[in-house]
């Protein structure tokens, strides 16, 4: 994987809450609202809360240099609504913590903090996601780690495929970790996938 690999610079999902568009985050351009994101309550399990505006640039540029980690802002109608982060779990995350097989794809994603409740968003948002990362013919198979206490992500992951195998323990947090394969995200969306 690099960082040039799909999606390389944008890529766009029609959706019952509008236009999901990717594109690859500006560590520098961005790191002011991905600040703001990160820091806040509702983002508790990204880890990020006392976080300073200097550290999500640095955190940013870092991704961007890696060979194995990438990082999109998602546009929902053009304005910046989500984040998503890629990684290849063999070099980053979850190195030496399960068995990757080949085509599997790490993930995480955050939705903007907003006070305007738009009914199915989030759900749109992981599924186009999704639909982002299986549009890689070589990817099989989505891995996720999230906090074992994040309860609202968990019955996302589920509602797009996703199957809990066990918990782990990372060095910052006691994980639960799932997968999910395109057959199981088309079976559960119906959505079908370019592979």
């Amino acid at each position: 994987m690099s960082n040039t690999s799909t999606p390389s610079n944008t890529s766009t999902s029609k959706s019952a809450v509008g236009k999901l568009t990717l594109r690859p985050v500006d560590a520098q351009a961005d790191a002011e609202l991905l600040h703001r994101w990160v820091t806040d309550p509702k983002a508790a399990f990204w880890l990020m809360q006392d976080a300073k505006l200097q550290d999500v640039e640095r955190e940013y540029m870092s991704i961007a240099a890696h060979e194995h980690h990438d990082a999109f802002l998602g546009l929902h109608d053009g304005i910046p609504a989500f984040l998503m982060e890629r990684y290849d779990p063999r070099y980053v995350e979850l190195v030496g913590l399960y068995e990757p097989e080949p085509g599997d794809i790490g993930m995480h994603f955050l939705t903007a903090p907003s006070d305007v409740r738009v009914p199915g968003f989030t759900r749109a948002v992981i599924t186009a996601v999704m639909e982002s990362l299986f549009a890689d013919p070589s990817v099989n198979r989505v891995v996720v780690e999230p906090d074992v206490g994040n309860k609202a992500v968990h019955a996302l992951n589920e509602a797009v495929g996703f199957v809990p195998e066990r918990e782990i323990d990372k060095p910052e947090k006691k994980a639960l970790l799932s997968f999910c394969t395109r057959a199981q995200f088309e079976a559960a969306t119906g959505r079908t996938t370019a592979a």
